[in-house]
């Protein structure tokens, strides 16, 4: 006995699962493209559906619309809004081109969820029918491209706060740390001194630019094509439908949405989602860096630099006892070249529009949804769990800072550039600091010395021991 219900679309018969709510096209998008095991991400569901509640509204307004299917379709929506029918969601992220295949799959829940609210069956399609209903007004060419980028504002909104936590924490160990003298590094070779505190203030305002620039490009996918259609001319649309559109996706959402000046621009180009990955991407360049930074500065903790000392979150070594690693760190960097990667794909997929279309979309949307996920989940925890509770080794920072051969270059207006060469010299070969020889050579007296080598005067602009 046959355990599924027969539907049919324009290539004929298909048995569906009986109790599911998707329905034909769904189901042929499953059995077409079992690619990765990878479902839409839940924002970008909730992104679709609020398209589809946006359009039944805007089109019962119109007179579009009986009131009675929009109504239904309301209520199918915001049903799915508040979490339920999401294992219904089953198309693979790698489908059809343009993304055809999820906007049916779309259709069709909501489609079966208001036939069932209005006394009908799943896969009748009657009264309320996924095309000329739940799809009244759209093509997947015009829904796809703006709940893409309804998806991705949404999640940069998440994002930024939590790039701000971490410009936060890192400030403030700027300020806890500003006493501390070390030695800098330039070439990963000893350098003049600067304060652990400086670096830090520097990673801060790194993280501010990378923050800001998100922000900049956040706006730039507020601008939505949809009531486009197929081409970007609106057929089939009333000429008020694309505002009221936009009308309700921003009172709902709270973010300033506007429709595109250019319907055919919108649904061509793919530029603002594009410029989302690669600010995305330049983002994770400079947490990678910082990353990279920590890991070098708490390395040893007897061979290494050892300056400071990142918090312990798991034993490092499953074979030597003891061992800690900096995990969080580890666990940043990877994740920074995973987004580096996708927006390569990103890339790729954004020149490969072809006319009045990009059918390249959904891989599109899924590796800029994956970046802005993993990128904030990953940025949280390095915040909470690595930097909120890094520690400094003064002294270790101190004793590099003295032994450091660069630390001559502060003798260079006393002693000149020469002079100060053959400082250098000595206090390698003796293995002794450079105030030690300065003193031993009586090059300077004890007062000098300790203005020359002063914490505040040696990293900040000025001559070290001159007013």
């Amino acid at each position: 006995m046959s355990q599924g219900r027969i539907e049919k679309d324009s290539l004929g018969n298909k048995e569906v699962p009986m109790d599911v709510y998707w329905g034909i096209q769904t189901q042929r998008a499953i059995e077409n493209f079992p690619i990765s095991g990878w479902r839409a991400h839940p924002k970008f569901v909730d992104s679709f559906v609020l398209v589809k509640k946006a359009a039944a509204l805007a089109n019962q307004e119109l007179g579009l619309l009986k009131k009675e299917l929009s109504q239904a379709i309301l209520q199918a929506c915001d049903e799915i809004l508040s979490g339920n029918l999401r294992d219904q969601f089953v198309v693979d992220v790698f489908q059809m081109g343009a993304g055809t295949s999820f906007n049916m799959n779309v259709n069709e829940v909501i489609a079966n969820r208001a036939n069932e609210i209005l006394g009908g069956q799943k896969g009748g399609y009657n009264p309320c029918n996924p095309n000329d209903h739940v799809n009244m007004a759209q093509s997947t060419n015009d829904a796809f491209p703006t709940a893409m980028r309804i998806c991705a504002r949404l999640l940069l909104q998440e994002l930024i706060p939590v790039l701000k936590n971490l410009e936060s924490a890192l400030a403030e160990k700027g300020k806890e740390f500003d006493s501390i003298l070390k030695s800098g590094r330039t070439h990963l070779q000893d350098a003049v001194p600067i304060r652990l505190g400086q670096e830090f203030a520097a990673y801060a305002l790194t993280v501010q630019k990378c923050r800001e620039r998100v922000e900049v490009v956040a706006t730039l996918v507020e601008e939505l094509g949809i009531g486009g259609s197929a081409v970007g001319t609106g057929l089939n649309t009333h000429p008020q439908y694309r505002l009221k559109v936009v009308d309700s996706l921003k009172s709902w959402t709270h973010i300033p949405f506007r429709p595109a000046p250019d319907l055919r621009e919108a649904m061509q180009s793919n530029f603002p989602v594009s410029t989302v990955a690669a600010v995305l991407k330049l983002t994770a360049l400079e947490l990678s860096r910082i990353a990279n930074d920590f890991r070098l500065l708490c390395s040893g903790p007897l061979t290494g630099f050892a300056e400071i000392v990142l918090p312990a979150v798991q034993p490092g070594s499953s074979i030597m006892p003891g061992k800690v690693n900096p995990s969080m760190a580890e666990m940043l960097n990877m994740v920074c070249f995973q987004v580096v990667g996708n927006e390569l794909t990103v890339s790729m997929a954004a020149q490969a529009g072809q006319l009045e279309l990009n059918v390249m979309m959904p891989v599109m949307a899924f590796n800029v949804n994956f970046s802005i996920e993993i990128l904030k989940n990953a940025v949280r925890e390095f915040t909470n769990r690595c930097v909120s509770g890094i520690v400094a080794n003064p002294d270790q920072c101190r004793q590099y800072a003295e032994k450091s051969p660069s630390l001559a270059t502060a003798l260079n207006p006393f002693i000149g550039y020469a002079r100060a060469a053959e400082v250098v010299k000595k206090a390698l070969e003796e293995k002794k600091t450079i105030p030690q020889v300065a003193r031993e050579d009586k090059l300077l007296t004890d007062e000098q010395i300790k203005k020359v080598l002063d914490p505040k005067s040696l990293t900040e602009p000025g001559v070290p021991g001159q007013s």
